[in-house]
């Protein structure tokens, strides 16, 4: 499976791209510059049963975007 299709299977299951995430992360009070990945995968699992492969692409854009120190 390629970078794109873990993105797009992760905007399919939840309805956010990276970007909503983020905002999702920010509404929850789980968001902070020096989170760590497991925040984020506790998160998408409670919220969305999203699995750590697609969660961790989500990080992966998180951190390509500077948006965690990671």
């Amino acid at each position: 499976m390629s970078f794109q299709a873990y993105l797009d299977a992760v905007k399919a299951k939840t309805g956010l791209d990276p970007e909503g995430i983020l905002a999702l992360a920010k509404q929850r009070g789980v968001y902070a510059p020096d989170m760590k990945a497991t925040e984020l995968i506790n998160l998408l699992k409670a919220e969305f049963d999203l699995g750590r492969g697609h969660s961790m692409s989500i990080w992966a854009v998180f951190k390509s975007k500077g948006w965690v120190k990671g």
